[in-house]
């Protein structure tokens, strides 16, 4: 049950942020106790959000004691897969099902990337204290990837390129005097299928949403560029096919991103789509190159090309 009131907790830390962001510190819980009371609630109180409160940290306590029972019977040790199955399923159709039953069920109040981005969180929390409590020994978490070279590797490189193409945007947006405009419309776009900028709207929980897939993408991309540096330290004069290969993706995306997302850029236009696949390709390049001294190696060596 600890487990269960310490992902609770998470969850509310992350709706109180988000609240507090907006202008409006604990609308949420003020606004689902009047959903399941079946009341308009104009204004927070602290009777209507301590009653939630309540609430909300029983159900999480009784979910915490389920999953812990389940980890128990299943003689599974705690994983950050568990917890995000934990986050969303049990908790959206704990969440989903109160809406439900209360009448509530179409409410607008919590837009659904918060409701998926807390109950991940708070998924990883729960897990984290199993794990924790349990005294398991196997690996959790970032250790996980010790075993998995390939994996680590890919995760630091794609990061790097994720955090250029950001830091570049952010920049650009800041500039036009529209800071997270980019990657909010991207969100937007790509979440919720808005096909003009008349309707987006600068919003944290898109821009969480969007920063996820951004970062998975960039990860993706990181395992392919060690994989292929790897390759490349086993077999050298494969270095101008795969040179040949980057290229022809780069061109590729670049021109998918640009096409696709030319209402998201405006004024911005398809250059700085372009400058940011070369700042991300040239960023994880050079990390590739500064973390692989036998790639370094094989590089400066004669290569041999045979027709």
């Amino acid at each position: 049950m600890v487990g269960g009131v310490l992902a609770g907790l998470v969850v509310a830390v992350w709706f109180f942020v988000v609240d507090t962001i907006a202008g409006r510190p604990f609308h949420t819980p003020a606004a689902l106790a009047g959903v399941l009371t079946r009341q308009e609630v104009a204004a927070p109180t602290l009777r209507l959000v301590t009653a939630y409160t309540v609430v909300h940290f029983a159900v999480f306590a009784l979910l915490g004691a389920a999953m812990a029972g389940a980890i128990a019977s299943l003689r599974t040790p705690p994983r950050l897969l568990l917890g995000v199955l934990f986050g969303l399923v049990a908790q959206e159709i704990a969440f989903y099902a109160g809406l439900a039953l209360s009448g509530g069920s179409r409410v607008a109040v919590v837009p659904w990337p918060h409701i998926v981005a807390a109950n991940v969180l708070a998924g990883f929390a729960l897990m984290g204290y199993l794990h924790r409590a349990s005294q398991d020994q196997h690996p959790f978490g970032l250790a996980v990837l010790k075993g998995h070279p390939l994996l680590t590797q890919g995760l630091f490189t794609g990061l790097v390129g994720a955090g250029v193409v950001a830091l570049w945007f952010f920049m650009l947006d800041v500039a036009a005097g529209h800071p997270l405009r980019t990657p909010a419309a991207l969100g937007a776009a790509l979440l919720f299928g808005a096909s003009n900028a008349g309707t987006v709207e600068v919003n944290l929980g898109v821009v969480a949403a969007y920063t996820v897939v951004h970062l998975v993408a960039f990860f993706a991309a990181g395992v392919l560029f060690v994989a292929i540096a790897e390759q490349i330290e086993r077999t050298p004069s494969l270095i101008l096919l795969a040179a040949m290969a980057m290229i022809v993706l780069d061109a590729v995306v670049g021109t998918v991103l640009a096409l696709g997302a030319q209402w998201v850029l405006g004024t911005l236009g398809v250059w700085s789509v372009v400058v940011a696949n070369v700042l991300a390709v040239s960023a994880m390049g050079w990390y590739v190159w500064a973390t692989h001294p036998l790639l370094r190696r094989r590089l400066r060596e004669p290569v041999e090309m045979r027709v």
